[in-house]
């Protein structure tokens, strides 16, 4: 997907700077092309501005970036879209405002689902363009900092149960992203230890004591 637009200015380097932040691009990025180049004139009279042709070709983040924005307006949703480019090809796209909330759903399912969309948007291949890979998370008002905190609550206090009363403990059905979570902060806990069973949607974590692990 390209993205082309035809700017005029004083000077090629001036009209190069406006095209790059009608854009949102950095100069770098841009392919430009000159139409014309700029006349002085003779006091003033037959002077000319510089014309030029940018274009940018959009790489799978600005691909993700604009589904969201367009999923965003169709819904007609008053929130704000902010994007961070993160270290590892990893962009983060975060919604805020307005209602924005209604796209968390029920322990941030409709969240994962526009994350997964995001993610198909800005790595389906198109022929003849050739893309790296791209990796997005999708956030609405600060979610997932809420959710890993709560997780990571969880971990600690499902871990203790198992070390007072010697017994496993499973926990409901998570995505691998929260899974992932609990993961991390219970092996941080000395005699418990966890294990993912299930297929699918349907995996589950199970914390259990450790005698591999001193308490």
């Amino acid at each position: 997907m390209k993205k082309e637009i035809v700017m005029t200015a004083k000077t090629v380097e001036e009209a190069t700077e406006l095209a790059a932040r009608e854009l949102g691009v950095s100069v770098e990025k841009l392919e430009v092309t000159v139409l014309e180049e700029p006349k002085k004139g003779i006091l003033g009279i037959g002077a000319k501005e510089a014309k030029i042709s940018a274009v940018y070709t959009c790489g799978g983040a600005d691909v993700a970036v604009d589904f969201v924005r367009k999923l965003v307006a169709d819904m007609n949703l008053e929130a704000e879209i902010t994007v961070t480019e993160l270290e590892e090809d990893e962009t983060r796209i975060a919604i805020e405002g307005g209602n924005a909330s209604v796209l968390i759903g029920h322990h941030g399912e409709t969240l994962d689902a526009l994350q997964y969309l995001a993610n198909l948007a800005a790595n389906k291949k198109v022929e003849g363009v050739k893309r790296e890979y791209a990796r997005i998370t999708v956030d609405v008002e600060g979610y997932r900092a809420k959710r890993e905190e709560t997780l990571r609550a969880l971990a600690r206090r499902m871990a203790e149960r198992v070390i007072k009363y010697k017994k496993s403990v499973m926990l409901e059905p998570m995505n691998p992203y929260e899974r992932r979570i609990i993961h991390s902060e219970v092996q941080k806990i000395e005699g418990v230890s966890t294990n993912s069973i299930g297929s699918d949607n349907n995996r589950k974590v199970v914390m259990y004591l450790d005698s591999s692990k001193n308490v």
